[in-house]
């Protein structure tokens, strides 16, 4: 059974950035050869990173959607993370990565309601 899954991928920034899409295609020949398909590769570039990494302030950041099955999605996730030219990487099904979202943008609304409301109050007393 195949599902839709989003793969972030940070990659070290002393690759060449012309090279970051040969370098993922090497990895992305798990999910074709089992019967997957990849729908979208955006390359984000190079990105300061939130937190050092490996002594590294900044990485290669790279987002691929793709239809695959898990077992395919547990060998990507394998060889990616025996390559040195990786540094991170976090693979979403495609439902998870949405209700994620939907769940965040809520927080946020429910916070900017009680910032709005904070100052309301206090005019008040």
């Amino acid at each position: 059974m195949t599902h839709q899954y989003e793969l972030m991928v940070i990659l070290n920034p002393e690759i060449d950035e012309r090279q970051v899409g040969a370098n993922l295609d090497k990895f992305l020949k798990v999910i074709t050869t089992d019967g997957g398909t990849i729908e979208n590769i955006d390359i984000w570039g190079k990105r300061r990173l939130a937190y050092e990494i490996q002594k590294k302030n900044e990485g290669i950041y790279a987002v691929v959607n793709f239809t695959a099955t898990a077992a395919t999605t547990q060998e990507l996730d394998r060889q990616l993370n025996l390559s040195e030219q990786v540094m991170r990487t976090k693979v979403l099904r495609a439902e998870e990565a949405i209700a994620m979202i939907a769940s965040e943008k809520q927080r946020a609304d429910e916070r900017a309601a009680r910032k709005a409301a904070a100052p309301a109050k206090a005019a008040k007393a």
